[in-house]
Order: C-alpha cells, then sequence, then structure tokens
C-alpha cells in the first residue's frame, strides 16, 4: 500500500472508499502550487521581534518564513512571538526564536501530503519550495480550505453550464424526429469498468433536464444490461441509448453465445452466471427482472450461437419530457 493510502491514520480500503466525499478526492487532486498563497512576505534573522509585533498586526498573519541572502533559513510563528513577550524580549532577533528547521512541502506535490504534514505535526504553515528547494509561497490550512472551496465553486459552474447547454439540445431544431443517440462498448470480463455505461447515461439524463426518479431508474436497466453483457457475453456487446424528448430507448446487443431459453431466462433467480463470477457478487439472476420493474417496454431476442438483443423503452409523461420537447410521435 503505498503512502498516499493512508490519511489520519485511516487505510483506504474499498469500504472506506465508498463514502469518501468529493472534497476528499480533490485534496488528491489538487496541487500544493494551486491552493498556496503566492508574494508571501518574509522576515530577516536580524530584525527585532519588537519589529514583528507589529508586522503581524499589520499584515494580519501568524507567521512568516525568515529569509537571509536569498535562502530561507528558517519560520517564525506567532507561538514564537508570545514566548518572546512572554520574556520580556521584544529586543532580540528573530534569529532566536525561529524555526532554524522549517518543514517545507513543494508546490508539485498534491494537497493531501500537506493535510498529511499538519496533522502529524500540528503545525499552522508550511513552506512551499519549487524542485529546486527555493520558496515560492506558504500554505495554511485556511489556504486548503479556501482553495478545495474555489475548486468545488468551479465544478458547480461548470455543471451548471454543462447542464444548461444539454437542456436547450433540443431547441430550436426543426426536424420530424430529432434524438440524441449514446454508444458505448462494453468488454466481456471488464469488471473494473462495469456500470460506466450506465452512469454516463444517467449524467447525461440529468443535464438533459431528466428527472432525479427518471435518471435511476434509466441507470438501474442500463446498468444490469452492462452487467449481463460483461457477465454472459463471449465477445461483450453494445449498449445503445437514443434519447428522444418523451421517449428514451435502450438496446443492449452482442454476437454471441446466446441464450437457450429465454423464457427460463426471464424467471427471478435464474443464472448461467460461473462459480468464479457469483464469487465476485455478481450473477444472482435477477437483471432481467429488475430492468422489467424499471422500463415501461422490454423486449429479448436470442439466437443460441448467434447473439442477443434486449430492447427497453421509457416511455415520458409530459411533466418528465427531456430537452425542450413538449410533444412527439414514436
Amino acid at each position: 500500500m503505498s503512502e498516499n493510502s493512508a490519511v489520519k491514520g485511516i487505510i483506504i480500503d474499498d469500504q472506506v472508499a465508498e463514502n469518501i466525499t468529493r472534497v476528499e478526492e480533490l485534496s488528491y487532486e489538487l496541487k500544493v502550487g494551486e491552493v498556496m498563497t503566492k508574494n508571501v512576505k518574509s522576515l530577516s534573522p536580524e530584525m527585532k521581534m519588537g519589529e514583528v509585533l507589529d508586522f503581524f498586526r499589520q499584515d494580519r498573519i501568524s507567521g512568516a518564513p525568515v529569509i537571509s541572502n536569498g535562502s530561507l533559513v528558517g519560520v517564525l510563528s506567532i507561538e514564537d512571538l508570545i514566548h518572546a513577550l512572554i520574556h520580556s524580549d521584544m529586543e532580540s532577533p528573530v534569529g532566536k526564536y525561529m524555526s532554524t528547521k522549517p518543514i517545507t512541502v513543494r508546490d508539485s506535490d498534491q494537497v493531501v501530503e500537506a493535510l498529511k504534514i499538519f496533522v502529524s505535526t500540528g503545525l499552522g504553515r508550511l513552506v512551499v519550495v519549487d524542485n529546486d528547494a527555493k520558496m515560492v509561497g506558504i500554505i495554511t490550512k485556511g489556504d486548503i480550505t479556501r482553495g478545495l472551496l474555489k475548486a468545488l465553486q468551479r465544478e458547480i459552474q461548470a455543471e451548471e453550464l454543462r447542464t444548461y447547454r444539454a437542456s436547450h439540445l433540443f431547441e430550436d431544431i426543426e426536424s420530424d424526429r430529432t434524438s440524441l443517440i449514446l454508444r458505448y462498448n462494453i468488454k466481456q470480463g471488464d469488471f473494473l469498468r462495469g456500470g460506466q455505461a450506465s452512469s454516463h447515461i444517467k449524467r447525461a439524463l440529468l443535464r438533459l433536464g431528466a428527472s432525479p426518479q427518471l435518471a435511476r431508474k434509466c441507470g438501474i436497466a442500463v446498468y444490469e444490461a452492462e452487467m449481463n453483457l460483461i457477465i454472459h457475453t463471449t465477445n461483450g456487446g453494445v449498449i445503445r441509448a437514443e434519447i428522444e424528448p418523451n421517449k428514451i430507448s435502450i438496446d443492449a446487443y452482442d454476437d454471441g453465445p446466446g441464450i437457450k431459453d429465454i423464457e427460463l431466462a426471464l424467471k427471478p433467480g435464474y443464472s448461467t452466471a460461473s462459480e468464479k463470477v457469483r464469487e465476485l457478487g455478481f450473477g444472482a439472476g435477477m437483471g432481467l427482472v429488475n430492468i422489467s420493474r424499471c422500463v415501461d417496454n422490454m423486449k429479448l431476442e436470442s439466437a443460441w450461437g448467434k447473439g442477443t438483443r434486449l430492447s427497453m423503452k421509457l416511455f415520458l409523461q409530459e411533466k418528465e419530457v427531456v430537452g425542450e420537447g413538449r410533444s412527439s410521435t414514436s
């Protein structure tokens, strides 16, 4: 397990990973250089502690790096200043009270690395250096909080823009029948990517203005069809979704091996999944049953040795229409 897989002593296993928030994900994605404070004011080792008091008060800061001849030689914090005040030693130089071995973090490091250091050391700030060990900024917990909030805000604004554009996809398009077609190639045995097509289609529907309930129903149906392609096919298959203002049509098809007994395959609990697949938690024989509960129309066609096609349709009520549609004919 890598060092990045543990934060605050918590091992990131599959169960914990399911509950990781977007903020936590961002701490692994953002670089320190993206959230740090640049153009940092610094102190010199010869500066008197009394001057530092005025410096901190005027600039409303609680710490600063100490620079001598262009090089980082230490860090002085508000705690160091308090020690000097307690001893009535405000005429002493900064060099007497500063920390001479400052802990640094690189601007190219992930924010999570800075968080680890804050947790393990209890420090309130870290000097940020580049790959040549030259100081380029300083980072505090407040910088990280502000950086994460700004990143979330950018994501929200970008998602709102994508949603607006998608929801107006059918607007002012003159045609007898307007639709959006999404196509996904599904690989046999690719459990790692299982559910991606479902997630992408669900997101597309939400951006088009579909209700969360409709998106969930469609997402479940596509997920079950997707897993069937992963589990039961010879070479994988294709999922094709056609989204119209008042109707969603989904097809999942493959080139083999096919289904010997369709009537039996439609019964709850029936499955031809291998023992290996069952050990992974799949192949319970409820996929087609779950699909039928989520769609308005389901048709299963198969030829043994040739392949299978599963067709699903969801008919939208007027309040559920996606895009700018209001009425259309099937």
